[in-house]
């Protein structure tokens, strides 16, 4: 480091996937970049904080949130809840936004959030209104291709990609279609198409259909650098095969040719199917919370007449940073882990050359995480409780080298579990 910088952060253990990094370093931040990384630098910041026992990584890239903070009713959280006041320095709204309403997302939600808040576009024209309570707005009828790849290619620097679902739900009602015409406008707009897995939608009346077959159906329209979400899905239409128990044989073709894996953990994840993905060999290569209105929160007589409605909606207290300690109590490496909110969805957006890593040049997006150990209860949406040995908590952020604690109410307490 040949001048002074604005920050330092000092002696931290320092993760950074993208260069293979994992040591105990330091950080210079200048002018809201990255100005070095490296063992004991000279002291000479305008403000050098010590980072002893902290864990130090790029800014944290949350692949899957909700934050079309009332456009999309319940449904949408508080972008700066979700992001910097979580430690986490970029959120990727799935499905909110469609081609009607990209605009308020931009000036209403995007422009003014302290966090970088970019989105996947709806195929569908009413986007995620009230988290996509109503199937009868999702049929083949309710797109367009023309205007959602105008609005796409209007909004590039916000659109990262097109969010459509896969599921029986929908199915029993339009067979595929959409995911069609959501993958011609993905093809069309030169964006990945990020899909839902797991039954959203009861199935229409009369109808009954093979959840394995919708996801048969749905892989050969998959191509390379397209995301499957839910993989560990507890409900039907997921990685693990109803029929078999096993992992369906078309997920591992469609990862052979570059599908990728997001986590998308929301009111979806089971630790019991989670191992069984997980040891047949397949790892998550993005990690989204998947935070939304109705599943970070206890009910209030709204919320049971929600899920009257749509039974497949839960309650449970995660976060980012909560799915990532379940990656690790699962057996990936805390490097790993760091990837899947680091590295790997940095380059899912196309955007591993400003945020991602902590190169010098870079956005100086950084994230700033402990590591408690000691008896910890963790839960996934079935009712399932495991113990993990190790809890990942945040502790700050920098954005654009600007500071933020961790704040948000949305950051559940580590649950100790006695001996």
């Amino acid at each position: 480091m040949d001048r002074t910088c604005d920050l330092l952060l000092r002696g931290g253990r320092v993760i950074d996937p993208a260069s293979g990094r994992d040591e105990i370093a330091d950080v210079a931040i200048s002018d809201g970049r990255i100005l070095a990384v490296g063992r004991d630098m000279p002291d000479g910041a305008h403000e050098t904080l010590d980072m002893s026992g902290r864990v130090v990584i790029p800014g944290m890239i949350d692949t899957h949130g909700h934050v079309y903070q009332h456009v999309t009713g319940k449904f949408g959280l508080d972008p700066d809840l979700v992001g910097v006041g979580s430690g986490v320095t970029t959120v990727v709204d799935q499905g909110g936004p469609s081609c009607m309403t990209i605009g308020g997302f931009r000036h209403f939600i995007a422009a003014p959030a302290q966090t970088r808040v970019l989105c996947f576009i709806s195929a569908y024209l009413v986007g995620g209104l009230e988290g996509h309570l109503y199937p009868e707005l999702y049929g083949p009828g309710q797109l367009n291709v023309e205007h959602t790849v105008r609005a796409a290619r209007e909004n590039a620097d916000l659109v990262r990609g097109v969010k459509a679902h896969a599921e029986i739900g929908g199915a029993s009602r339009w067979g595929l279609d959409v995911i069609r015409i959501g993958k011609e406008i993905a093809r069309e707009a030169g964006l990945p198409l990020y899909i839902h897995l797991g039954q959203l939608w009861p199935e229409k009346d009369g109808v009954s259909l093979d959840p394995d077959e919708v996801v048969r159906a749905l892989i050969p329209i998959m191509e390379p650098g397209d995301i499957l979400a839910h993989p560990f899905t507890r409900h039907p239409g997921g990685f693990v095969s109803t029929e078999t128990g096993m992992v369906h044989p078309v997920v591992w073709e469609a990862l052979e040719r570059g599908v990728t894996v997001d986590v998308g953990h929301g009111s979806h994840f089971s630790f019991e199917m989670a191992r069984k993905v997980m040891e047949a060999g397949i790892r998550p290569y993005t990690l989204g919370a998947d935070m939304h209105g109705y599943n970070v929160r206890l009910p209030d007589a709204t919320d049971n007449e929600t899920r009257k409605i749509n039974p497949f909606f839960g309650v449970a207290p995660f976060n980012l940073t909560n799915a990532m300690t379940k990656m690790l109590t699962l057996g990936m490496t805390l490097p790993d882990v760091v990837a899947t909110v680091t590295a790997n969805p940095a380059r899912m957006l196309r955007l591993d050359h400003e945020i991602g890593a902590l190169r010098p040049g870079m956005v100086a997006d950084v994230s700033v995480l402990k590591l408690e150990t000691g008896r910890f209860e963790l839960a996934d949406n079935s009712g399932m409780k495991v113990t993990a040995s190790e809890m990942i908590v945040p502790v700050m952020a920098f954005r654009e080298g600007r500071r933020f604690d961790v704040s948000s109410p949305l950051v559940p307490a580590p649950i100790p579990v006695a001996a």
